[in-house]
């Protein structure tokens, strides 16, 4: 670290040492060793010690040294139709759902929005509401020092579309938008630059169910409805910048919330019943992993994944984790699982993200 860590002072006063006696780069080594939920603790001391740990400096140091922790962020609809954002530390004692109580005025009953993480901050992209027209608005929520900004718009104003993030840029997809053309187009944002730019792509539609990133691609499961009504996928590759139909037997088993595991292809069928299925690639064909107890998912549930445990979390932010790497001692088909307790509280959860620090 040495001299790399003095050039990056937060503060940028290399002379400056942060912990009295000590070189920053030890100071850093050091504290960068804290808990992830002491860190709040950390910014408390001092205005010095508050910009370390909210630099980019932490939390590429924590990262490269193996030291981050993931804590999964869930967007929901409460009471009075206004979205909420709760967080959760999987490693904690005491595992429960937390609310954040600082989401931006404007966005609080927009519907459709894209909610993607990338580094240590969440986007809320787009949306439309009752009273207001399908927007471009990009809203940035910085998770260290726990403040919204707005940044860049989108190219097009667009809702309820497919959003993921890809080699370093976020992907908006299809959705809905001001004039029929936006509804065949994708915009690309990328963070590090804060621009975006749109392509059009004819066989994107409005009617976007899902979406997903796999091997290094990005799958969107489009509708079409009408008196032939039929589902299909197609998938970005960006190595080629084309898009293609998608394999029709992925398309016919993904009937839920999807999540990746170690290049794996998971998904939530809520069908009938709660069950998890898994895409094989090799034999081309989806299998059942096992159910889940009706006793414990509240469905609609979305999916977050940390490691190689599962996280479906449901109405009420009731959460079930299934361990992949344990599917196999499973009980008459039953999944075998822990829980989180719920809130109490009838919330809707509409998506879930992570975000490692």
């Amino acid at each position: 670290m040495g001299d790399g860590c003095r050039r990056t002072d937060p503060l940028g006063a290399e002379d400056t040492e942060l912990l009295r006696g000590l070189p920053n780069d030890i100071t850093l080594y050091c504290l960068a060793r804290v808990p992830r939920k002491y860190h709040t603790v950390l910014k408390c001391v001092s205005k010095r010690w508050r910009e370390l740990v909210c630099s980019e400096e932490w939390h590429d140091y924590r990262r490269k040294n193996n030291l981050a922790e993931t804590w999964i962020y869930a967007l929901c609809r409460g009471t009075f139709d206004q979205l909420r954002l709760y967080v959760l530390d999987p490693n904690s004692q005491r595992r429960c759902w937390k609310l954040i109580p600082v989401v931006p005025d404007r966005c609080l009953k927009r519907k459709g929005m894209g909610f993607e993480a990338f580094g240590k901050k969440i986007y809320l992209m787009g949306g439309c509401g009752w009273s207001e027209d399908t927007t471009d608005e990009v809203y940035c929520y910085d998770v260290p020092r726990n403040s919204w900004a707005e940044v860049t718009s989108l190219s097009t104003a667009r809702c309820y579309f497919a959003c993921e993030i890809l080699d370093g840029k976020i992907y908006a997809i299809g959705g809905l938008g001001s004039n029929p053309s936006d509804l065949h187009s994708w915009d690309c944002f990328d963070p590090h630059t804060s621009t975006c730019e749109s392509h059009p792509y004819t066989n994107i539609l409005s009617e976007i169910d899902d979406s997903m990133v796999l091997d290094g691609k990005i799958y969107s499961l489009c509708g079409l409805y009408g008196y032939a009504s039929r589902v299909y996928g197609v998938v970005y590759d960006p190595l080629h910048d084309t898009w293609q139909y998608a394999d029709a037997d992925l398309v016919s088993g993904w009937r839920g919330p999807a999540v990746i595991v170690d290049g794996d292809f998971y998904v939530l069928d809520q069908s009938s019943g709660t069950k998890l299925m898994m895409w094989d690639k090799q034999k081309r064909e989806w299998v059942a992993v096992g159910r889940l107890s009706a006793l414990l998912t509240r469905p609609p549930c979305r999916l977050a994944a940390i490691g190689k445990k599962i996280f479906i979390v449901g109405k009420g932010l009731c959460t079930v984790v299934v361990d992949i790497g344990q599917t196999g001692n499973n009980v008459e088909g039953v999944l075998v699982s822990s829980s989180i307790p719920g809130l109490d509280c009838q919330d809707e959860i509409i998506s879930c993200t992570c975000v490692s620090i």
